[in-house]
């Protein structure tokens, strides 16, 4: 067995106030002797307009790639970093975002617009979709009205430091984790950036090999009974944004006998039905819908860190927690009713495995949480 998963890591970083996401991008491409690319990144945010619930963003971020145009890392914001930004610092030149409060609207403007074009032009292939221009205002914004009036998109000057927010994603990895984190975390830590107040990891596992009805049952059972020693275990940040738990609707669904004995399409449907959303400790969304480009199992409770031995050590944990669940989908259901139980079950390294079984302990699973100390 391959100890390690095919994975991908997203690791939520601040630059100091010198720098930005663009900066660590250009210095991590030209280290490997390559180049950076620009792409709109997709948000949402809750908006403050009644009938509104959201509002949809795109701001700008960079891919770096190594001299044979091979990716590296992607660098993009993420508003749930918030603490630690002067809001009302001027917008830096060149910075901007694009809101719309419609997501196939995004969605035609991530398709006909030029993320490296100035704020000024940049919406200009989208009026031209609607017959209309843009139109620029003194405040530097820029808006694409339809034929009759009605808001397209809003181009705006990037408020409040948002450059600063600087999360890291990689590409998928499988034997070489240990290697690509290193660099990439090398060259943040000696450019002095930050871990956020309400800073995380997040790590995507390839989801492949967890479609079955079986292993969804073990897993969901697993994580939902050790659900909080895990995230004493793992030092979950208590600032962290858009953690939870999963729906009752879902223990309820895994419960039933039934539900095991299904197809992959039958339990995907009928996962569908009960009110699964992304932000919450353990994403099953994107197995579910199977995402294009990110088909996976998201774990988001791990704490910000610059440390690749932290962050690679709680990776091969989670894989060999699923690695576990994949081995028991065919037999009857027996999780262990204690976190120690549980690990001491895994196939881990028995080093490792006792390393992490002396962590679960008593005095460390009744630790509180981390404080804001550790956090800048």
């Amino acid at each position: 067995m391959n100890p390690n998963w095919k994975t991908g890591f997203e690791i939520e970083l601040l630059a100091p106030r010198t720098l930005s996401r663009l900066d660590l991008a250009d210095r991590i491409a030209r280290a490997r002797g390559g180049t950076v690319r620009r792409f709109f990144h997709p948000q949402s945010e809750p908006a403050q307009v009644k009938g509104k619930p959201s509002f949809e963003n795109l701001t700008q971020g960079f891919e770096a790639f190594d001299a044979a145009g091979q990716p590296l890392a992607r660098f993009v914001d993420d508003m749930t970093l918030q603490d630690g930004l002067n809001r009302q610092a001027t917008p830096l030149p060149g910075w901007y975002r694009i809101i719309t409060d419609d997501g196939r609207l995004m969605r035609l403007i991530v398709r006909h617009c030029d993320p490296e074009a100035p704020l000024s032009q940049v919406l200009t292939p989208a009026a031209a979709l609607f017959g209309t221009k843009a139109d620029a205002h003194a405040s530097a914004m820029i808006k694409v009205s339809d034929d009759q009036g009605a808001s397209i998109a809003i181009a705006a000057p990037l408020p409040g430091e948002r450059e600063r927010t600087c999360e890291i994603i990689t590409p998928p990895l499988l034997d070489d984790q240990r290697e690509a984190l290193e660099f990439l975390l090398g060259e943040a830590s000696a450019s002095g950036f930050l871990l956020p107040l309400e800073g995380a990891v997040h790590i995507h596992f390839d989801a492949a090999p967890l479609r079955s009805a079986g292993v969804i049952v073990t897993l969901v059972t697993a994580l939902s009974m050790h659900r909080d020693a895990l995230r004493h275990l793992f030092d979950t940040n208590p600032h962290c944004r858009r953690l939870g738990a999963w729906p009752d609707q879902l223990q309820q669904l895994v419960a039933n006998p039934d539900f095991r004995l299904l197809g992959w399409p039958a339990a995907r449907k009928a996962l569908a039905t009960v009110g699964l959303e992304k932000y919450c400790d353990f994403n099953l969304v994107n197995l579910i819908n199977e995402t294009a480009n990110k088909d996976t199992f998201e774990v988001r409770i791990l704490p910000a860190s610059l440390d690749t031995n932290s962050i690679v050590e709680k990776a091969e944990f989670i894989a060999a927690l699923l690695h576990w669940s994949v081995e028991r989908s065919g037999q009857p259901l027996a999780v262990p009713n204690t976190l120690t139980g549980l690990i001491a079950v895994l196939p881990l390294p028995p080093p490792v495995r006792q390393r992490w079984i002396e962590r679960a302990g008593p005095k460390v699973a009744g630790k509180p949480l981390s404080d804001a100390s550790r956090f800048r």
